[in-house]
């Protein structure tokens, strides 16, 4: 694989998953304390499997892709390997800080401080994207 088409893929799969995470900032976790207590637990339940789809496969692939290009755009510098760390940090923060939050709310069911932490620390996430998507895009521009 070409240096060019790995950097636009890096750059395509890091834009995709910033609007994402930014999305789910500002609307979708925001919106878990909206929801009453008693309909939380099933509307919890779908979030988690319909956003299983939507960012698994694309981070698995980001993180596979950021490796590829520490490989092969070594010529690039220090570069691919910010872009590799934003990628590991996101990943540190998503099993480690997320995912016991995501836990907690489905074996306790509707806690807005649960869910509050769950949108502060998310914060991480979305401004390594960011970083992460702006780095790429000063690379390939």
């Amino acid at each position: 694989m070409s240096l060019q088409l790995l950097l636009l893929l890096n750059f395509a799969f890091a834009t995709y998953l910033t609007g994402v995470i930014w999305t789910v900032q500002l609307v979708h976790y925001p919106a878990f304390a909206l929801v009453p207590p008693q309909a939380f637990d099933a509307y919890h339940k779908a979030h988690m499997a319909r956003m299983g789809w939507v960012v698994m496969v694309p981070m698995v692939a980001e993180l596979l892709l950021a490796g590829a290009l520490v490989l092969v755009g070594r010529t690039l510098g220090s570069v691919v390997w910010w872009s590799l760390a934003l990628v590991v940090l996101i990943w540190a923060v998503t099993f480690f800080i997320s995912v016991p939050f995501h836990n907690r709310l489905k074996a306790s069911g509707f806690n807005y401080i649960t869910i509050d932490g769950l949108t502060r620390t998310n914060w991480f996430r979305t401004l390594a994207w960011t970083a992460r998507m702006l780095l790429l895009l000063s690379v390939i521009s």
